[in-house]
């Protein structure tokens, strides 16, 4: 029997990859929801604020991939703490009312933006977000960690690099945090199909770059991601082909200068 999937932002950049993705498997019974349907693709309306439809639509589900969000990153007390975080704590509530086995959440790299782009970070380090919006990645992080260590739900955390929408870097910033998509599509399987016993785990999401600034080696062991695509090569074909290559001068991680 497949495993029941609902992803929520299924109609965003990184959301709309997953689920068409995931879909083409053929390995999941994947229900994708956004703010609005888009009938042409299968995705129903979904607004995660709407308590009512999150408990309707989290009825049967194995796995809710939570990549929705509400962009405002400057209205902190409206949109990013309400509209964002509360939302994920009302997603978590059905959830787990639902008898959901696990969340994977799409949280960021600007959780940790704040380290210098000569550290290397791994994701025990603290936290140092970036922004309202890396802070707010930040509050459902520890969300899922309080619900997880009451032994209500499994909660995953990818911190996601950079994903562009067209599969490759275009900056040497983004070399150092870009995923491709087929990495992605993996990472994400991986983390649904990870051992039961793993009941909570922050992780970066980044393909295997050459200069990667996190540390990623442990997880094809700990949950068999084997990324297989690096930055390092696509952005010296760019420059090989002439094509325009941003030189981003940042000193901070999350792209701060």
């Amino acid at each position: 029997m497949k495993r029941k999937l609902l992803l929520t932002g299924a109609a965003g950049r990184i959301g709309n990859a997953l689920f068409k993705g995931l879909k083409e498997s053929g390995r999941y019974d994947v229900v994708g929801a956004d703010i609005q349907a888009e009938e042409e693709q299968g995705i129903i309306q979904m607004d995660i604020a709407d308590e009512a439809r999150l408990a309707e639509l989290t009825k049967g589900v194995d796995t809710v991939l939570h990549f929705a969000w509400i962009k405002d990153n400057d209205d902190f007390l409206g949109k990013v703490l309400q509209g964002n975080v509360g939302s994920a704590y009302k997603l978590f509530e059905a959830a787990v009312q639902n008898g959901v086995r696990r969340i994977v959440f799409a949280s960021s790299n600007h959780a940790t933006g704040y380290y210098k782009t000569d550290e290397k970070t791994g994701p025990s380090d603290p936290y140092r977000p970036d922004s309202f919006y890396g802070l707010s990645k930040c509050y459902i992080e520890l969300l899922g960690r309080l619900y997880s260590d009451q032994g209500k739900i499994s909660s995953l955390n990818i911190r996601i690099g950079n994903f562009p929408g067209d599969d490759r870097p275009h900056s040497e910033r983004a070399g150092h945090i870009w995923i491709s998509e087929r990495d992605l599509l993996q990472l994400v399987e991986c983390c649904i199909e990870a051992d039961e016993e793993l009941k909570y785990l922050n992780l970066y999401g980044t393909s295997a770059n050459t200069d990667n600034y996190y540390t990623i080696g442990y997880l094809e062991e700990l949950i068999g991601y084997k990324p297989q695509d690096d930055a390092a090569e696509l952005l010296e074909q760019a420059k090989a082909e002439g094509r325009n290559v941003r030189q981003d001068e940042t000193v901070y991680q999350g792209g701060v200068t």
